[in-house]
């Protein structure tokens, strides 16, 4: 029986053209690259999005005889590449800020950590025409392999298509059962881990095809609901107690409160970003592992791979192209996560889920990414 789903991800990277002459601060060549990168709102510890972009930085240090400098955890494997991050305040209001100010100390590449980055990095970006800029989950316009920013973006709908469907195998036997989703921001990035889900589970339980079967609900209208943990508990508790049996979170720091919730009720639910399940279950911490217990699996988004094979271009070939990657199922940039904690509970539907997969990649399943084009594929379904 294949055992597939744990994914990578894919390698495309992307750059900013800027026209102005602002001198960039000169720099101490003590190591032989200096890579940066600003966090998004929940920081490190946030045990998804940002903690994935983590794991990339220690990646490359790992590889590449680097250290992260001013780290807690004394990341250092030599001195041939300098890494650094920086956390934005509760709101990211300085963002901007953040970005020029390891810009000014003149690091070769700086990665923004998400889309609530797209306005900052764009102007700090024209300012320093001699430094490479990425941003994550954004695409920007008009930008070309001469431009010294790389948008890196993810098919999402495409692993939570995935994340759907085993919502769906997993309650098949509970002909009442409903699932539900609970987004972050309220913004069209999030609506396509949504569309993706909703189609996935429609797709694999025919009972979840009928109006009010798959509950979805968003924290809030700006990057605060990425992390708010208790109005996140607040939602799952609701759909729980409305009859569903699985929870899909798309919310950051939030979805924290997804786990504690099923841990509290005896549910079960799936992560996101990063293999949650693997973290908690892993755990030196009994609630902690107790949590585990209950997440199925986490849509995997490998934001990790993308900081390390750009910051890999930089260090292999000196610069990065500017442009646009996109990392979906066929890059193992998206999927579904498999371990030693949940592979036991997986098996019965990784045959399933492969064959989705594979027809993913193919083009025969064609995963919408909005609203609208997933209420059309459901009614498609009826």
């Amino acid at each position: 029986m294949k055992k597939s789903l744990a994914l990578v991800l894919l390698l495309p990277v992307v750059l900013f053209c800027a026209c102005t002459e602002k001198p960039v601060a000169p720099k101490p060549r003590e190591a032989g690259h200096r890579i940066g990168i600003v966090f998004d709102v929940g920081g490190r510890g946030d045990k998804s999005f940002n903690d994935s972009a983590y794991a990339g930085l220690r990646l490359v240090a790992s590889t590449y005889k680097g250290f992260i400098k001013d780290d807690p955890d004394k990341v250092d494997f030599g001195k041939d590449v300098e890494l650094k991050y920086l956390e934005p305040k509760k709101s990211g209001p300085d963002r901007e800020q953040l970005l020029r100010l390891l810009s000014e100390e003149g690091y070769d590449l700086i990665f923004g950590v998400g889309f609530m980055f797209t306005d900052s990095i764009t102007r700090v970006a024209k300012d320093f025409p001699e430094i490479h800029y990425a941003i994550i989950d954004v695409n920007l316009l008009d930008l070309t392999e001469a431009s010294n920013l790389t948008c890196l973006g993810f098919a999402e709908e495409e692993g939570s298509f995935l994340a759907g469907a085993l919502a769906g195998l997993a309650t098949l036997d509970k002909p009442k059962a409903k699932v539900g989703f609970i987004g972050g921001m309220d913004a069209p990035l999030i609506h396509r881990f949504q569309a993706g889900f909703a189609a996935g589970a429609a797709y694999a339980n025919p009972g979840l095809r009928k109006p009010g079967m798959i509950l979805s609900q968003y924290i809030g209208k700006d990057s605060s609901a990425f992390n708010d943990p208790g109005t996140a508990s607040a939602i799952a508790t609701t759909m729980y107690k409305a009859g569903a049996g699985i929870i899909f979170a798309a919310a950051g720091g939030s979805g924290k409160g997804l786990l504690e919730a099923a841990r509290a009720l005896g549910k079960d639910c799936i992560g996101v970003d990063t293999d949650q399940g693997y973290g908690y279950s892993s755990s030196e911490d009994p609630k902690a592992k107790e949590t585990g217990k209950h997440i199925l699996s986490s849509m995997l988004k490998r934001v990790d791979q993308a900081v390390f094979l750009t910051s890999e271009e930089l260090i292999k070939t000196g610069k990065v192209k500017g442009g646009y990657r996109t990392y979906d199922l066929k890059a193992s940039g998206v999927g579904l996560a498999l371990n030693s904690y949940n592979k036991d509970r997986l098996e019965p539907y990784m045959d399933r889920l492969d064959e989705l997969k594979a027809r993913i990649m193919a083009g025969e399943i064609r995963v919408p990414s909005d609203d609208a084009s997933a209420a059309a594929f459901i009614q498609d379904l009826r």
